[in-house]
């Protein structure tokens, strides 16, 4: 009997290794096994497929894959004041991988945990920032690491005011989070990712988007 397959693991869950095997979307693919190497918390798989080439051979592959379920972020705009909501916490992946200090500037965001991406974007805005948002503009959704996490990550923006924040925020004591909020006039985020101080992804990308296409386009 093992975890996460015939037996709950700590999160409910059996038939993890089921996970991918039915795919019939791509017949370059024949997906012929699906170990779960570890179901702690998320789920670390090893995935077996045989993958048809481009000049027609086959070969078998084989792929690491981690799902931590699908997740939702958010940019909190103020366009009268030209300002942006951002958040700070520690990152330790960051920090082992060369981050300074680890302590990363980003939109607010979370996983889904069964939510539709419009109601976690707004739990993970209360909970982190401390405001309530009302109308979310989706923007786009994404793969972030496609190579490896299964992720993919739901997009928004929405705008804010002093008259939004009902709460302190700073994120969930209960499960280890130490958030700060971060108000930044849009023009010094932007300053920002071209010296380095904003290095997170998800961040980099909306607050671009919201340059070119978005709150603060000039088009």
């Amino acid at each position: 009997m093992t975890a996460g397959l015939d037996t709950p693991d700590r999160r409910g869950r059996t038939g993890l290794d089921r996970h991918g095997r039915e795919l019939t979307g791509n017949p370059r693919v024949l997906v012929r096994d699906v170990e779960v190497l570890s179901c702690d918390w998320y789920v670390l798989r090893r995935t077996t497929f045989d993958y048809q080439h481009g000049d027609g051979h086959w070969s078998r592959e084989q792929r690491e894959t981690y799902d931590r379920g699908d997740g939702a972020t958010v940019l909190l705009h103020d366009t009268a004041r030209r300002t942006v909501l951002l958040t700070r916490q520690f990152r330790l992946p960051a920090y082992v991988n060369g981050h300074p200090d680890g302590m990363l500037l980003e939109t607010a965001a979370g996983l889904l945990d069964g939510d539709s991406p419009e109601e976690a974007i707004r739990r993970e805005a209360a909970e982190e920032t401390g405001h309530e948002v009302g109308a979310v503009e989706r923007v786009f959704e994404l793969y972030m690491s496609p190579g490896s996490v299964t992720e993919r990550l739901h997009f928004f923006a929405a705008p804010y005011t002093p008259a939004t924040a009902t709460a302190a925020g700073g994120g969930v004591a209960a499960e280890g989070e130490d958030i700060t909020t971060v108000e930044l006039p849009f023009a010094e985020a932007l300053d920002m990712i071209r010296d380095g101080r904003i290095a997170d992804a998800k961040t980099v990308l909306l607050l671009q988007w919201a340059a070119l296409n978005g709150p603060f386009s000039s088009r």
